[in-house]
């Protein structure tokens, strides 16, 4: 992909993005598949999330389960720094000490950080590669949805670039420069390419085209705490 990516995407204007989503219940089955560990030092722990898990627990008795309570019974000392949507699967990471996660946290705001998602979308998009930057904020009323918003949203910039075309559908490599909640998943049905699987802004055909958001995390880059040279993490993609 070259650095300037062609902003050939043209996201919904002001407003709730219209679908025809339509209210679909929430329940919590989190899977029985564990927690992976990709990496472990006295600074990091790397972790490949299964989809299907919550990053942290909910505040109902049954959101309990989640990537946190599982890893803090083999290490107790370890912290969440950033997470992951429920559904999507892939690379995070948490501190093992305060300074550790003041330097990762630091990574993570100041947006030091390299991250790669894959990507398995309903359509075609015309171009091989592009950027769309289209700033994002809550939308209050249908909460936890997110929505552009040119005029009060936050910034929200994300590259992507076609690594596979099938019938119908098209598998992209995404590169997020903001970490918004729920970015990828609104920024690319925003331009008419919704995720398949995802329950909260698909339409029913790319919902039921896939048994499971089709997102996944599949490398991060990070500068180590310990001595700050670069580091690389990867979980290959499972779909």
């Amino acid at each position: 992909m070259s650095d300037t990516p062609p902003q050939n995407n043209t996201p919904m204007d002001n407003g709730p993005i219209p679908t025809d989503v339509a209210e679909r219940p929430f329940v919590y089955a989190p899977p029985a598949t564990p927690v992976r560990v990709i990496h472990k030092d006295d600074h990091l722990l790397v972790l490949a999330k299964p989809s299907g898990l919550l990053s942290v627990p909910g505040r109902p008795e049954e959101h309990f389960d989640s990537l946190k309570t599982r890893v803090l019974k083999d290490y107790p000392d370890a912290t969440i720094v950033h997470r992951l949507d429920m559904d999507t699967s892939g690379v995070i990471v948490m501190a093992c000490t305060r300074a550790a996660h003041r330097h990762l946290g630091l990574q993570f705001e100041k947006r030091k950080l390299r991250k790669s998602y894959i990507a398995r979308v309903w359509g075609t998009p015309a171009e091989d590669e592009g950027r769309i930057i289209a700033p994002m904020r809550f939308d209050w009323p249908n909460r936890p949805k997110q929505m552009i918003d040119f005029e009060e949203g936050r910034e929200a910039i994300t590259d992507w670039e076609i690594m596979e075309r099938e019938e119908g559908i098209t598998r992209l490599r995404l590169k997020p420069h903001t970490g918004r909640s729920h970015q990828l998943r609104v920024h690319l049905m925003s331009i008419g390419h919704p995720i398949l699987g995802d329950t909260l802004y698909a339409h029913d055909d790319a919902l039921h085209a896939a048994n499971r958001l089709q997102l996944h995390s599949e490398t991060l880059r990070l500068r180590h705490p310990k001595d700050g040279s670069w580091v690389t993490f990867t979980d290959p993609c499972p779909f």
